[in-house]
Protein backbone atom coordinates (compact mmCIF):
# COMPACT_ATOMS: atom_id res chain seq x y z
CA UNK A 1 0.00 0.00 0.00
CA UNK A 2 1.35 3.41 -0.93
CA UNK A 3 0.96 6.75 0.81
CA UNK A 4 -1.64 7.93 -1.70
CA UNK A 5 -3.76 4.87 -0.87
CA UNK A 6 -4.01 6.28 2.67
CA UNK A 7 -4.34 10.03 2.17
CA UNK A 8 -5.96 9.95 -1.27
CA UNK A 9 -4.82 11.41 -4.59
CA UNK A 10 -3.45 14.88 -5.24
CA UNK A 11 -6.43 16.51 -6.87
CA UNK A 12 -8.84 19.39 -7.25
CA UNK A 13 -11.74 18.11 -5.10
CA UNK A 14 -14.03 17.69 -3.42
CA UNK A 15 -14.22 13.89 -3.83
CA UNK A 16 -11.61 11.34 -4.85
CA UNK A 17 -14.32 9.04 -6.17
CA UNK A 18 -16.71 11.56 -7.69
CA UNK A 19 -14.12 14.04 -8.93
CA UNK A 20 -10.63 12.53 -9.38
CA UNK A 21 -11.96 9.15 -10.51
CA UNK A 22 -14.47 10.73 -12.89
CA UNK A 23 -11.74 12.88 -14.42
CA UNK A 24 -9.52 9.85 -15.00
CA UNK A 25 -12.31 7.85 -16.62
CA UNK A 26 -12.99 10.68 -19.06
CA UNK A 27 -9.29 11.12 -19.72
CA UNK A 28 -8.98 7.45 -20.66
CA UNK A 29 -12.07 7.66 -22.86
CA UNK A 30 -10.69 10.75 -24.63
CA UNK A 31 -7.57 8.79 -25.56
CA UNK A 32 -9.57 6.06 -27.27
CA UNK A 33 -10.17 8.62 -30.03
CA UNK A 34 -7.40 9.70 -32.39
CA UNK A 35 -8.47 13.33 -32.10
CA UNK A 36 -10.37 15.09 -29.30
CA UNK A 37 -14.13 14.59 -29.11
CA UNK A 38 -16.49 17.27 -30.30
CA UNK A 39 -19.59 15.73 -28.73
CA UNK A 40 -20.03 13.59 -25.63
CA UNK A 41 -23.09 11.92 -24.14
CA UNK A 42 -22.40 11.02 -20.52
CA UNK A 43 -24.81 8.63 -18.84
CA UNK A 44 -24.42 8.63 -15.06
CA UNK A 45 -25.41 5.65 -12.91
CA UNK A 46 -26.12 5.29 -9.20
CA UNK A 47 -24.15 7.56 -6.92
CA UNK A 48 -22.66 9.39 -9.89
CA UNK A 49 -26.17 10.32 -11.01
CA UNK A 50 -27.19 11.53 -7.55
CA UNK A 51 -24.13 13.66 -6.83
CA UNK A 52 -23.13 14.83 -10.28
CA UNK A 53 -23.36 18.53 -9.56
CA UNK A 54 -22.80 18.53 -5.81
CA UNK A 55 -19.48 16.68 -5.99
CA UNK A 56 -18.39 18.20 -9.28
CA UNK A 57 -18.64 14.96 -11.27
CA UNK A 58 -19.96 16.85 -14.29
CA UNK A 59 -17.01 19.27 -14.22
CA UNK A 60 -14.52 16.46 -13.62
CA UNK A 61 -15.83 14.50 -16.61
CA UNK A 62 -15.66 17.59 -18.80
CA UNK A 63 -12.11 18.21 -17.58
CA UNK A 64 -10.99 14.69 -18.45
CA UNK A 65 -12.48 15.03 -21.91
CA UNK A 66 -10.42 18.20 -22.32
CA UNK A 67 -7.27 16.26 -21.39
CA UNK A 68 -6.91 17.61 -17.83
CA UNK A 69 -5.51 15.49 -15.00
CA UNK A 70 -7.20 15.43 -11.54
CA UNK A 71 -4.83 18.04 -10.09
CA UNK A 72 -5.45 20.57 -12.85
CA UNK A 73 -6.59 23.91 -11.36
CA UNK A 74 -8.86 24.49 -14.36
CA UNK A 75 -11.28 21.72 -13.33
CA UNK A 76 -13.80 24.08 -11.64
CA UNK A 77 -14.13 25.95 -14.96
CA UNK A 78 -14.19 22.84 -17.13
CA UNK A 79 -17.80 23.18 -18.29
CA UNK A 80 -17.15 26.71 -19.51
CA UNK A 81 -13.84 25.71 -21.09
CA UNK A 82 -15.52 22.79 -22.85
CA UNK A 83 -18.08 25.11 -24.37
CA UNK A 84 -15.32 27.46 -25.54
CA UNK A 85 -13.48 24.49 -27.04
CA UNK A 86 -16.55 23.48 -29.03
CA UNK A 87 -17.12 20.31 -27.02
CA UNK A 88 -20.86 19.63 -26.81
CA UNK A 89 -21.83 17.83 -23.61
CA UNK A 90 -25.04 16.03 -22.75
CA UNK A 91 -25.54 14.54 -19.28
CA UNK A 92 -28.11 11.82 -18.65
CA UNK A 93 -29.05 9.66 -15.67
CA UNK A 94 -29.95 6.00 -16.14
CA UNK A 95 -29.72 2.64 -14.40
CA UNK A 96 -26.86 0.88 -16.20
CA UNK A 97 -27.54 -2.45 -14.55
CA UNK A 98 -25.30 -4.56 -12.35
CA UNK A 99 -22.32 -2.23 -12.21
CA UNK A 100 -20.46 -0.28 -9.52
CA UNK A 101 -22.50 2.65 -8.08
CA UNK A 102 -19.98 5.17 -9.43
CA UNK A 103 -20.26 4.26 -13.09
CA UNK A 104 -20.48 6.34 -16.23
CA UNK A 105 -20.99 5.44 -19.86
CA UNK A 106 -19.16 7.84 -22.17
CA UNK A 107 -20.23 7.98 -25.79
CA UNK A 108 -17.80 10.20 -27.64
CA UNK A 109 -17.59 11.29 -31.22
CA UNK A 110 -15.81 13.63 -33.58
CA UNK A 111 -15.88 14.13 -37.32
CA UNK A 112 -14.25 10.79 -38.08
CA UNK A 113 -15.08 8.27 -35.39
CA UNK A 114 -17.22 7.26 -32.42
CA UNK A 115 -16.41 5.29 -29.31
CA UNK A 116 -18.30 3.99 -26.30
CA UNK A 117 -16.58 3.46 -22.93
CA UNK A 118 -18.04 2.15 -19.67
CA UNK A 119 -16.05 2.68 -16.49
CA UNK A 120 -16.33 2.94 -12.73
CA UNK A 121 -14.65 5.00 -10.04
CA UNK A 122 -14.00 2.44 -7.32
CA UNK A 123 -12.67 4.61 -4.48
CA UNK A 124 -9.66 6.74 -3.65
CA UNK A 125 -9.42 7.98 -7.22
CA UNK A 126 -8.92 4.47 -8.61
CA UNK A 127 -10.84 3.51 -11.73
CA UNK A 128 -11.78 0.47 -13.77
CA UNK A 129 -12.75 0.56 -17.41
CA UNK A 130 -14.86 -2.52 -18.07
CA UNK A 131 -16.19 -2.07 -21.60
CA UNK A 132 -15.01 -0.45 -24.83
CA UNK A 133 -17.18 -0.46 -27.94
CA UNK A 134 -19.26 -3.27 -26.49
CA UNK A 135 -16.32 -5.55 -25.62
CA UNK A 136 -16.01 -6.65 -21.99
CA UNK A 137 -12.39 -5.90 -21.17
CA UNK A 138 -10.66 -4.49 -18.10
CA UNK A 139 -7.97 -1.93 -17.36
CA UNK A 140 -7.19 0.54 -14.60
CA UNK A 141 -5.26 3.46 -16.03
CA UNK A 142 -2.39 2.63 -13.67
CA UNK A 143 -0.29 1.40 -16.62
CA UNK A 144 0.18 2.26 -20.23
CA UNK A 145 -2.72 0.47 -21.90
CA UNK A 146 -2.76 -0.96 -25.39
CA UNK A 147 -6.18 -1.64 -26.90
CA UNK A 148 -6.19 -3.89 -29.94
CA UNK A 149 -9.26 -4.63 -32.04
CA UNK A 150 -8.63 -7.77 -34.05
CA UNK A 151 -10.09 -10.80 -35.72
CA UNK A 152 -10.65 -13.77 -33.45
CA UNK A 153 -8.29 -16.36 -34.87
CA UNK A 154 -5.57 -18.69 -33.57
CA UNK A 155 -2.33 -16.92 -32.76
CA UNK A 156 -3.67 -13.35 -32.75
CA UNK A 157 -3.00 -12.76 -29.05
CA UNK A 158 0.33 -14.59 -29.16
CA UNK A 159 1.45 -12.50 -32.14
CA UNK A 160 0.81 -9.22 -30.33
CA UNK A 161 2.46 -10.51 -27.15
CA UNK A 162 5.52 -11.71 -29.04
CA UNK A 163 6.01 -8.38 -30.83
CA UNK A 164 5.80 -6.53 -27.51
CA UNK A 165 8.27 -8.97 -25.96
CA UNK A 166 10.71 -8.40 -28.83
CA UNK A 167 10.61 -4.71 -27.88
CA UNK A 168 11.32 -5.59 -24.25
CA UNK A 169 7.81 -4.61 -23.12
CA UNK A 170 6.41 -6.57 -20.19
CA UNK A 171 2.67 -7.28 -19.99
CA UNK A 172 1.11 -6.73 -16.57
CA UNK A 173 -2.45 -7.77 -17.38
CA UNK A 174 -4.30 -8.99 -20.46
CA UNK A 175 -8.03 -9.30 -21.04
CA UNK A 176 -9.77 -10.25 -24.24
CA UNK A 177 -13.31 -10.65 -25.52
CA UNK A 178 -14.98 -11.57 -28.77
CA UNK A 179 -18.44 -11.15 -30.21
CA UNK A 180 -18.42 -14.58 -31.80
CA UNK A 181 -15.99 -17.29 -32.78
CA UNK A 182 -13.94 -16.04 -35.72
CA UNK A 183 -15.51 -12.58 -35.48
CA UNK A 184 -14.52 -9.21 -34.12
CA UNK A 185 -12.55 -9.24 -30.88
CA UNK A 186 -10.63 -6.88 -28.63
CA UNK A 187 -7.79 -7.26 -26.17
CA UNK A 188 -6.60 -4.83 -23.52
CA UNK A 189 -3.01 -5.07 -22.37
CA UNK A 190 -1.63 -3.14 -19.40
CA UNK A 191 2.10 -2.85 -19.99
CA UNK A 192 5.07 -1.55 -18.02
CA UNK A 193 6.13 1.01 -20.61
CA UNK A 194 5.01 2.48 -23.87
CA UNK A 195 6.33 0.49 -26.87
CA UNK A 196 8.52 2.18 -29.43
CA UNK A 197 6.50 4.02 -32.05
CA UNK A 198 7.74 1.77 -34.85
CA UNK A 199 6.41 -1.20 -32.87
CA UNK A 200 2.97 0.41 -32.62
CA UNK A 201 3.09 1.19 -36.34
CA UNK A 202 4.03 -2.42 -37.10
CA UNK A 203 1.24 -3.78 -34.93
CA UNK A 204 -1.30 -1.54 -36.60
CA UNK A 205 -0.35 -2.94 -40.01
CA UNK A 206 -0.92 -6.59 -39.13
CA UNK A 207 -3.69 -8.16 -41.17
CA UNK A 208 -5.35 -9.46 -38.02
CA UNK A 209 -5.47 -5.99 -36.40
CA UNK A 210 -8.35 -3.67 -37.26
CA UNK A 211 -8.05 -0.97 -34.58
CA UNK A 212 -5.32 0.04 -32.17
CA UNK A 213 -5.02 2.66 -29.45
CA UNK A 214 -2.25 3.47 -26.99
CA UNK A 215 -3.62 4.99 -23.76
CA UNK A 216 -1.41 6.78 -21.23
CA UNK A 217 -1.08 6.17 -17.54
CA UNK A 218 -3.55 8.46 -15.77
CA UNK A 219 -2.76 7.82 -12.10
CA UNK A 220 0.01 10.39 -12.00
CA UNK A 221 -0.84 13.94 -10.94
CA UNK A 222 0.17 15.75 -14.08
CA UNK A 223 0.23 15.05 -17.76
CA UNK A 224 3.48 13.43 -18.89
CA UNK A 225 5.59 15.02 -21.57
CA UNK A 226 4.03 14.03 -24.89
CA UNK A 227 5.96 11.22 -26.49
CA UNK A 228 5.33 9.84 -29.91
CA UNK A 229 2.01 10.61 -31.61
CA UNK A 230 -0.93 8.29 -31.17
CA UNK A 231 -0.91 5.22 -33.34
CA UNK A 232 -2.89 5.38 -36.51
CA UNK A 233 -6.21 3.75 -36.98
CA UNK A 234 -5.94 1.32 -39.82
CA UNK A 235 -8.72 -0.02 -42.03
CA UNK A 236 -9.51 -3.67 -41.57
CA UNK A 237 -7.95 -5.77 -44.30
CA UNK A 238 -9.74 -9.09 -44.28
Amino acid sequence: MGLLDVIGPVMVGPSSSHTAGACRLALLARNTLLTPPTRATLTLHGSFAKTAKGHGTDRALAAGLLGFFPDDPRIPEALTLAERAGLELEFRSRDLGDVHPNTVQLELENASERVSVLGSSVGGGLVRVVRVNGFEILFSGAYHTLLVGHTDQPGAIATVARILADDGVNIATLHCARRQRGGAAMMSLEIDRRPAQFVLDYLSQLRVVSWLRMLPEVMQTAAPTPAAPSPQEVPHDP
